[in-house]
């Protein structure tokens, strides 16, 4: 083999390693995530709009993103979960706790 070919394979690799497989990761994560909504979860859409799931189908969601203000969206606009900022703070500082209290135990 030249030593051309041979760095063609070796970027192929990197690249392989770097972009694809990581792409195809996130994808499959999105994937399953879609696949585990139900009726009631918090959702962000693609648009930034956060609801909550009042109803679904194969392809759609409803979100009512107000008090009796629903909107519907396609199941594939679904961006991730909502987790309020104060859900997220209250979690990182429970972790810290805990971090804490294993510390003075070692």
């Amino acid at each position: 083999m030249a030593p051309s070919m041979i760095l063609m394979v070796v970027m192929f690799i990197v690249f392989w390693f770097m972009l694809i497989r990581p792409q195809q990761k996130r994808q499959r994560e999105h994937a399953a995530m879609l696949a585990s909504l139900k009726k009631g979860d918090q959702v962000v859409t693609n648009g930034g709009m956060i609801g909550k799931i009042s109803g679904m189908t194969d392809d759609t969601l409803i979100l009512e993103v107000q008090e009796k203000v629903r909107i519907r969206v396609l199941r594939s606009a679904v961006q991730t979960k909502y987790q309020a900022p104060e859900a997220v703070a209250d979690k990182s500082e429970k972790a810290e706790k805990n971090a804490e209290k294993a510390d003075k135990v070692a």
